[in-house]
């Protein structure tokens, strides 16, 4: 297939699965894109003016933007994505995408506190393992999860539902920064200037469930993205952890269900490293640096926690952290080796 009629097609930023119909149909990229710029074809104004595009326009708004395209099957394209049946034809990419597989971290934007620690520290606890952490830049447990990633220096990989110049939400642009600098990427498979509309999302979530190894769901309502991105995890023949919660919580429900239906619990950063240990191999970082001492938050949490050690929650109460904070804090100093988790209570390293 030619690579600049399967460009001017992505440029048209159509449902996935419609454009995959309509290649089925016409037989080729460049008979859909030439059917679309005629007319022939049913589509909103902007699709059309977007298929009468030449290839050069394309790429050209692509370097202005320093975003790069790869196509499925050829240098550079995720082979663990690649294989899927349903993968996207292109995709665009802005910073460095890693070949290896990653952990994807998801869970509901409604997230409670205690859901944006746990997504936090759970990042951190990848990411300084030295696997790329995906998520979807959503609030939530999206950005929490991120924001571990960027605490503890690792790769992170923000896959969208809109163009690659179009960051939703808005106020994450930082974040989105903070990923590229720490050799990171934004994934998408919609063309430059796509608004963040409600249908490009729920495809979107195959991307994410792709690009990693392993799906762990923080928090989850019964219905949501999160659990739309697991249930893509377990076709692809994914391994999915959940986070299990209070049976009575609305946020918790989703998470409870995966875990009746054969998901993995998983019950704090350490016991989620040894599991994704079996399944990655052992942790490794090339070419990123230790962890460093503990930062002021983690000397005070460990300065809160007595000899014969503490419910987390009461250490935090003591350091005066928040239970967020106080949760990202045990996790670096997990990875430190500076304390032990045994359930909810945290104990020094001896």
């Amino acid at each position: 297939m030619s690579r600049e009629a399967r460009l001017r097609l992505a440029f048209c930023g159509l449902h996935p699965e419609r454009a995959r119909r309509l290649v089925g149909e016409l037989g080729s990229p460049g008979a859909v894109v030439a059917a679309l710029a005629a007319g022939r074809v049913r589509a909103a104004e902007a699709v059309r003016a977007a298929a009468s595009l030449d290839g050069a326009v394309c790429r050209g708004r692509l370097a202005a933007l320093e975003v790069g395209c790869l196509f499925r099957g050829g240098p550079g394209y995720p082979p663990h994505l690649s294989e899927l049946p349903d993968a996207p034809d292109v995709l665009f990419v802005k910073g460095r995408l890693p070949v290896i597989p990653g952990v994807a971290i998801v869970g509901t934007r409604r997230c409670t506190r205690y859901g944006l620690g746990l997504a936090r520290v759970y990042g951190q606890a990848c990411a300084a393992a030295g696997w790329p952490v995906v998520s979807g830049l959503a609030r939530g447990a999206d950005a929490a999860a991120h924001r571990g990633v960027t605490d503890a220096g690792g790769v992170g990989i923000a896959v969208l539902g809109s163009g690659p110049d179009v960051v939703y939400p808005g106020e994450h642009r930082a974040l989105l920064a903070g990923l590229l600098a720490g050799d990171g990427a934004l994934v998408t498979e919609y063309p430059p200037g796509t608004r963040p509309e409600p249908w490009r999302f729920p495809p979107r979530n195959r991307i994410i469930a792709g690009l990693a190894a392993a799906v762990v769901v923080v928090e989850a309502a019964e219905t949501g993205g999160a659990l739309i991105t697991a249930g893509a995890a377990l076709e692809q023949g994914r391994h999915v952890f959940a986070v299990p919660g209070d049976v009575g919580r609305e946020t918790s429900r989703g998470c409870n269900l995966l875990i009746r239906d054969g998901a993995t619990p998983v019950l704090d950063p350490a016991d989620l490293v040894a599991s994704l240990s079996l399944l990655l191999g052992p942790p490794a970082s090339p070419g990123k640096a230790a962890p460093g001492p503990p930062d002021a938050a983690g000397r005070a949490l460990l300065a809160a926690i007595p000899p014969a050690g503490s419910p987390l929650e009461a250490a935090a109460t003591a350091s005066g952290l928040g239970l967020g904070p106080a949760l990202a804090a045990a996790a670096r100093l997990e990875v430190l080796g500076l304390i032990r988790r045994i359930g909810d209570v945290v104990l020094p390293s001896r």
